[in-house]
């Protein structure tokens, strides 16, 4: 897997640009919120990266923020949601403002980004709200309802469990159980795992 690419810019056209690195261009698509930050051509730029393997074609897409990659490969994960519309959406709505619209089940906002009908609005609130909510606690983001954000370790921990398979809700029960002044992430992820193993 191709994680990030540092290089010259040498061309761009939505949604496609070209990044020179060591000698090789490489052909990426990109959210416009991405787009909105390139440099001019000519310079260097460093981008995190996803690649999608289809029979006919290697696709790499480029991402300005981990947060936009993030929600990418999140989105990917919905029923019926390609790399297509997952950019599109990227591209008709900041992360924050996709988060909020989830966050507040607003069907009617998400159908206003071009090729979100009716019915994949829906599923967005459906399959993503867990996602989100999960994301938002890991960046240390108060959500409605919380009493305060999560920071440093246990965000950290919290961001590994949810992408271990718990809920949010469950990973958040688990880490209280376990929660202690210094304790590192690692320490916190292996006290919540052996919590869950108890309980099982």
């Amino acid at each position: 897997m191709i994680g990030s690419l540092r290089g010259i810019l040498v061309g761009k056209a939505p949604p496609q640009l070209v990044l020179e690195v060591g000698g090789i261009g490489y052909e990426l698509e990109a959210p416009m919120s991405t787009f909105y930050t390139l440099p001019p051509v000519g310079r260097e730029l460093r981008l995190l990266t996803h690649l999608v393997v289809r029979e006919d074609a290697h696709i790499l897409y480029g991402f300005a923020t981990e947060t936009e990659r993030q929600l990418f490969r999140d989105l990917l994960r919905v029923t019926g949601i390609g790399p297509k519309l997952a950019l599109t959406i990227l591209s008709g709505s900041s992360v924050e403002s996709f988060t909020q619209r989830v966050l507040a089940q607003d069907a009617a906002a998400l159908t206003k980004i071009p090729g979100v009908g009716r019915k994949t609005a829906e599923r967005l609130l459906v399959e993503m709200r867990d996602r989100v909510q999960a994301a938002a606690q890991a960046n240390g983001s108060a959500l409605p309802g919380d009493r305060a954000p999560i920071l440093g370790a246990e965000a950290e921990a919290l961001s590994a469990l949810v992408a271990l398979g718990y809920k949010p809700a469950e990973a958040s029960r688990l880490l209280q159980g376990v929660r202690a002044p210094g304790a590192s992430t690692e320490d916190l992820i292996r006290g919540a795992l052996q919590s869950a193993a108890r309980e099982a």
